[in-house]
């Protein structure tokens, strides 16, 4: 395998880019980016030097990923959602040694124009849905809608809603079971 980059994207000396990543028109990937194999990012997609990006990540089109912020496998990010890095910017006041971490735990869905607002945790296979504002961590397997993010429901690591049924969870699409308490959601293990 190798890296595709179009003719049009900046990829800064320096940058770490797996086997079989695919960066396409007007993307600018900074020096200190490590990005991990079979990743994708759309059109006009930023990635700054302290950014970890793991496999098989999918970057929509006009997504900037800033400082500070690290996507675990598997991870989707829909077009012109957001990232932040400082938490309470002025143009006059520089906070580059506040920046705070962000993190994306595996299978994520990060809905089109949703807002990640910088020192969160979303966990693994969470679904935000289109405009949501997370401004807090997010349970493993989540279902956010709503500005600022409110958990409706639980989703499958297929990407479905599941339905409940008291502490118990049946996807109906793979039948994959979950088991549900206090306000955390985990897999049943068979």
């Amino acid at each position: 395998m190798s890296v595709t980059i179009h003719p049009s994207a900046i990829v800064d000396e320096g940058a770490t880019i797996g086997d079989g990543t695919r960066i396409w028109h007007w993307v600018h990937i900074c020096s200190g980016a490590k990005i991990g194999e079979r990743c994708s990012f759309g059109q006009n997609v930023f990635v700054g030097n302290r950014v970890v990006v793991g496999n098989n990540v999918k970057v929509q089109n006009n997504v900037s990923i800033y400082d500070n912020v690290t996507l675990e496998d598997d991870v989707f990010c829909g077009p012109s959602m957001v990232f932040t890095n400082v938490y309470n910017p002025r143009s006059a006041v520089s906070r580059k040694d506040e920046y705070r971490d962000t993190r994306v735990k595996r299978g994520a869905t990060l809905g089109a124009n949703s807002t990640i607002v910088c020192g969160t945790t979303v966990g693994e296979h969470a679904f935000i849905g289109a405009g949501a504002v997370v401004n807090r961590d997010v349970p493993a397997y989540a279902l956010m809608v709503g500005v600022p993010a409110k958990r409706i429901g639980w989703m499958c690591s297929c990407g479905v809603r599941l339905e409940q049924s008291g502490e118990a969870a049946k996807c109906p699409a793979c039948g994959k079971l979950y088991r549900i308490t206090s306000n955390l959601c985990s897999p049943i293990i068979e």
